[in-house]
Parts: C-alpha cells; sequence; structure tokens
C-alpha cells in the first residue's frame, strides 16, 4: 500500500468521525421543530453517531480504501471472556480505589424526573457507547492497522495512541500541565487498546474495555473529580489537590492511579503474547 494511501485513510476516517458527530447533532437537533424535547433529541443524536460513523467508514474502506473492514480489525463481532472481566474489573477498580481511600464529599446534581432518566442514558448511548467505538474502529481499527501494514506494529501502536491522547484536549482550554498529562494517559490508554485489539484480531474487545470504562467514570452516574459535575446525578469531589491524584482539569482517567492501571492491563496483555509467540501460538508481526 503506497504512503499517500496510507495517509489519506487515517486523515479520511478522522474526517469521518468529524462529520458523522455533527450530521448525528443536525439530524437530532431537527426533532425540535416537531416539538421533541432536549433530553430525546440528544439520545437520538448518541444512537445516530456511531451508526452513521460505522457505514460512512465501511463506503470509505471499500470504495475508496479498497479493503476489506476485516483487514483492519473490524470483523464479526466476537469477545472474549477475559475483556470482558478486564471491561468490568478495570473502571471498578480505579472507582473503589478512589471512593474507598482518597477523602471527598459526594454532591448531588439537584436533577429530577426525566432529566435522570435522560442523563444516565445519554450517559450510556453516546458518552460510554457511541464515543468509544468510533473512537476504536477509527484509531485501533482503520489507523493501527494502515500503520501496521505500511511501516511496523510498533509504530502502528504509539503514533495512533499519541494522536488519540491529544485529540482529548484540542480546545478545552486546559492548563499546561493538564494537557500534559492528559495526554500522556490518553496516550497510555491508547497502547492499552490497541495491544487488546492486536491480541484480540478485532476491535471488538478494546471497544467493550473503552465502552464500560467510559460508562463506570464519565458515564452520568458518578463523576469522581475536584469539582461538581453538571452532567451527571452525583459528583463525589475530591478534597485533595495533587494533580496526579486528581488528574487535573482532565479528572480521574489522567490521575496516577488510572494511569498505573492502564500500564498494568497493557503490560498483562503484552506477557501473553510474548508467552504466546514463543509457545509458536501466533505469528511474529
Amino acid at each position: 500500500m503506497s504512503t499517500k494511501k496510507v495517509i489519506g485513510g487515517c486523515l479520511g476516517v478522522i474526517l469521518i468521525k468529524i462529520i458523522s458527530d455533527i450530521l448525528a447533532a443536525l439530524l437530532a437537533s431537527g426533532l425540535v421543530v416537531l416539538s421533541v424535547s432536549m433530553g430525546i433529541c440528544n439520545l437520538v443524536y448518541a444512537v445516530l453517531y456511531p451508526i452513521l460513523a460505522f457505514f460512512m467508514t465501511k463506503f470509505f474502506v471499500k470504495k475508496i480504501l479498497k479493503l476489506k473492514l476485516s483487514d483492519l480489525g473490524i470483523t464479526k463481532f466476537s469477545i472474549k471472556m477475559k475483556y470482558l472481566a478486564v471491561a468490568l474489573a478495570l473502571p471498578i477498580a480505579v472507582t473503589a480505589f478512589f471512593l474507598l481511600f482518597m477523602s471527598g464529599r459526594y454532591v448531588s446534581s439537584g436533577l429530577v424526573g426525566a432529566e435522570k432518566i435522560c442523563t444516565v442514558l445519554f450517559g450510556i448511548l453516546y458518552t460510554g457507547i457511541a464515543a468509544a467505538l468510533v473512537e476504536e474502529i477509527i484509531f485501533r481499527g482503520v489507523i493501527m492497522h494502515l500503520l501496521k501494514t505500511k511501516i511496523n506494529t510498533k509504530v502502528a501502536v504509539l503514533l495512533p495512541s499519541v494522536l488519540f491522547g491529544a485529540v482529548h484536549v484540542l480546545g478545552t482550554g486546559f492548563s499546561l500541565t493538564s494537557c500534559i498529562l492528559a495526554v500522556l494517559a490518553g496516550t497510555l490508554v491508547g497502547i492499552m487498546f490497541s495491544v487488546i485489539t492486536l491480541e484480540s484480531g478485532n476491535v471488538w474487545n478494546s471497544a467493550i474495555v473503552h465502552c464500560f470504562w467510559n460508562i463506570v467514570t464519565i458515564g452520568g452516574g458518578l463523576v469522581i473529580g475536584t469539582s461538581v459535575s453538571e452532567t451527571s446525578l452525583t459528583s463525589y469531589v475530591l478534597d485533595s489537590k495533587s494533580i496526579m491524584v486528581t488528574g487535573g482539569e482532565f479528572g480521574i482517567e489522567a490521575s496516577l492511579i488510572a494511569i498505573v492501571a492502564y500500564f498494568l492491563v497493557a503490560a498483562a496483555v503484552l506477557m501473553g503474547m510474548k508467552s504466546r509467540k514463543r509457545n509458536g501460538t501466533i505469528e511474529k508481526n
């Protein structure tokens, strides 16, 4: 595959991510003229976004890149039980650490009735499922596999992971320290997702880990941070002012506790891959 095609493919799917997000938002907001509530419009947006992103990516891969989705790790849905276990254990362990060992106070958002339901559903459907699925298809699916084919596995894991970390701080207005910490954490969690994809052979295993992480940590139920979240039912406001403990403005996803958790999971997956290589059960990349 030519360098031009690889670069074009990477840029193309990033553009698809942006366009599908904007288009989903526009279509959902159009329901307002039909007197549909904003809460329902948000839920429609959350459902439309991954659907549009998937089919636009499918068209782009097949018609423009002349590849099969399966060539890029976007295979038939298949989940390994060990990654379902990781998906459940990782966010629960990190969240439990903060709640059990870090002092803070619970603050209710004050939402009532339908507002509570819409907040939780949006957190699950958009923040939890939609955002995670699209990011895995784009970063660990198309971009990583294109780079792996053209260059090598190490570059294919590292470059999209750094990009993944960087896009999460664009336009945030965070302080330089918070941005650096967020990019570092985003890169490491990107590496974790990448090795899960490589070991399992598809993006769905990294996607399930990503989905559950988002749902538990930032999905609208309980959010842990240094200030009250207006987009969750309850906030656990930390007393600590240490940026390494709290993750700074980005939140606990960029905390040292989360970073250590990402590293441990990535290391365990890599050790398993190396063990399998030594036993000759998987091909060397």
